[in-house]
């Protein structure tokens, strides 16, 4: 019987955050690419959480933008309310998140993938990897239907294996009830791909109409809104906002903890340790008699509500018992119930950098897939799953960030050098160089990639460089104008509480006191242009954090001469006398490229290192001298 075959450089399964993205990075890079989807109504579903951002996340989505990707640009178009996270701390921690309409965003993003050159989107389920000599050469469809390519990226979510469980109810299907995908699984086992299984899990829906949020803490979005895009400023997408609302839980979960299937015994998977379900916090953090909970609109034109904060699998009577005895729930009624969902997924560190597997040639993988866990880190893979794959059709060198350039650099190298045991959360914390990977400096940053890469077209590039030279051009005439200790200039520094002027200083060296700022020393600073808001940003928080920059630049400066240290692929770790073996193991499981990332692994200490530093000079190896 005559089957459909058709040939493609790129085949994108899944059209999750991560597929998306690499379909869009892949396609407009000029290559023919396909998008599978096991069902139309899930291209860029949110299946969890109503929102895009947060602490850290906010800056892989800024990132992203900054490189040429479309989440920051889809959620721009559809948030209902915004925030900038942490903004009375530093401005290494500020993290911008938006609530999005959750149909909104999926219709966006679904009409921008139907509206992109080189790009076919299909309803089909992958059911085969097809392997020669350990080569991707394409997939097979559950009808046989055959799909040859060059580059084959897996974004398969959470849909692998699937199976939804509250209580002692298990639903086989993947998340809001869609289809799971049964079948994949195994043709990656058979072509040699190890497996192993992740959880998570969602809070239940509410009817808003049952709700009373007059017993609940209002929490309304920013005043000033922060586009996520790049391209964007506030008056652009400035809107009408919804509230969120703020209230705690009780000590009716603890009475009913033995009745999660957590805890009983019926899911096996490892869920996330820093999104966890309520069950978990109840447990971890006995001491605590209640928890935030945030009741979250999904959208405009919808009554449901998410519950953030209170991720559950307690049986369907437990959840309603265990809503209704809170604040303003007396009277709710479910929509939808909270339920933990188990999937199948790699172990990253089967993956190169440029997140092509080491063992399969052409064949690449992105999201949760990865053990990752998160719309914003799946995205962030998917966009460079798709740049790397595009780049190894066009025969060039994989596009590779590291720890001092980008959240996703950390992203990216935590996964594929450290086992996670557990779903894998970005979090600021696990970026050394934070305060140079700022989310307001993320296109100062990456843009450049972004353009060098073809992703950045030469007009928003053009604006980009402008932006750059005006803060330069008047970083450098802050630094150079010298203001002295004139009556003018103290009467302005005592009406501003703040302490006089015994010689002369450059401006600049009055914006580094704590009290001051560009825009507050205006008065005495009539020379200045009228500059962007997001300019003015760039040059406060340059001067004012200069000699913090400066310690770190230097840290990147010693952090660079190791990832410059390359070690070569055929090295033979038995052949280097003195490893510890635990070390020798891993290093032989993971294959690190440079003794950077060799550092870095779990189980090799310092001292591993010193002895693979002699032995690479013993052989003559190790790169670039460490003078460079």
């Amino acid at each position: 019987m005559p089957v459909v075959e058709e040939n493609y450089d790129v085949v994108v399964v899944g059209a999750g955050h991560a597929g998306c993205e690499a379909a869009l990075a892949s396609a407009r890079l000029g290559l023919e690419t396909i998008l599978f989807t096991v069902s139309m109504d899930s291209v860029a579903m949110m299946p969890c959480n109503p929102n895009v951002g947060g602490s850290s996340k906010g800056h892989l989505v800024r990132e992203l933008d900054a490189l040429g990707g479309e989440m920051g640009k889809n959620i721009d178009k559809t948030y209902i309310q915004s925030k900038m996270l942490n903004a009375s701390k530093g401005p290494a921690v500020h993290s911008l998140r938006a609530q999005a309409d959750k149909a909104n965003y999926s219709r966006t993003m679904k009409h921008t993938l139907e509206n992109t050159d080189h790009l076919v989107l299909r309803q089909a389920e992958v059911t085969e990897l097809m392997v020669e000599d350990s080569v991707i050469k394409g997939v097979k469809t559950f009808s046989g239907a055959t799909y040859y390519a060059k580059t084959v990226i897996l974004c398969t979510g959470t849909y692998l294996k699937a199976r939804c469980i509250y209580g002692d109810v298990v639903n086989h299907t993947g998340p809001n009830g869609l289809m799971a995908a049964n079948h994949l699984s195994d043709s990656m086992k058979e072509a040699g791909i190890g497996i192993r299984r992740f959880k998570t899990g969602t809070p239940a829906r509410l009817d808003k109409r049952t709700i009373d949020f007059s017993q609940m803490e209002e929490q309304k979005g920013d005043e000033h809104i922060v586009p996520f895009s790049f391209t964007n400023t506030e008056e652009d997408i400035k809107r009408d906002q919804v509230s969120c609302w703020l209230c705690y839980t009780n000590e009716i979960i603890r009475e009913n903890i033995n009745r999660s299937p957590l805890f009983s015994g019926v899911i096996e998977g490892t869920g996330p340790r820093y999104c966890p379900s309520i069950e978990d916090k109840v447990m971890k953090f006995p001491d605590k008699t209640r928890h935030q909970i945030f009741i979250e609109p999904e959208g405009e034109f919808t009554n449901e509500m998410y519950m953030g904060g209170m991720s559950s699998s307690l049986p369907e009577d437990v959840q309603y018992k265990m809503i209704r005895s809170m604040k303003g729930l007396e009277n709710v009624r479910i929509v939808r119930n909270a339920y933990a969902i188990e999937y199948d997924c790699i172990c990253a560190i089967n993956l190169k950098h440029s997140l092509e597997f080491k063992d399969v040639d052409g064949l690449f993988g992105a999201g949760q897939l990865n053990g990752s866990s998160g719309y914003e880190e799946a995205a962030a893979q998917g966009l460079m799953a798709g740049i790397n794959a595009a780049r190894k059709v066009l025969g060039k060198e994989p596009v590779v960030l590291d720890r001092s350039q980008a959240y996703i650099g950390v992203l990216i190298d935590d996964l594929v050098t450290k086992e996670t045991k557990e779903p894998y959360r970005m979090m600021t914390s696990r970026a050394e160089y934070r305060l140079l990977l700022r989310q307001d400096n993320a296109d100062l940053r990456l843009t450049d990639i972004g353009h060098d890469i073809g992703l950045i077209d030469d007009e928003r590039y053009e604006k980009f460089c402008q932006k750059r030279t005006m803060i330069e051009e008047e970083t450098k005439r802050l630094n150079e104008t010298m203001v002295g200790g004139n009556s003018k200039i103290q009467k302005f520094l005592r009406s501003m509480d703040t302490t006089e002027l015994k010689t002369a200083v450059s401006l600049a060296e009055l914006i580094r006191r704590p009290e001051l700022s560009y825009e507050k020393i205006a008065p005495i600073d009539p020379e200045r242009q009228l500059l962007p808001a997001d300019v003015i940003e760039q040059i406060d928080i340059s001067i004012k954090y200069e000699g913090y920059i400066k310690r770190q630049t230097e840290q990147v400066h010693q952090f660079k001469k190791l990832e410059k240290r390359m070690i070569p692929a055929d090295l033979d770790y038995d052949d280097v006398s003195n490893l510890r073996k635990e070390a020798r193991q891993k290093l032989k499981d993971i294959k690190p490229e440079n003794i950077g990332q060799a550092s870095r692994i779990s189980g090799v200490s310092p001292a591993d290192i010193s002895v693979l530093l002699v032995y690479l000079k013993m052989k003559q190896y190790g790169g670039e001298s460490e003078d460079k």
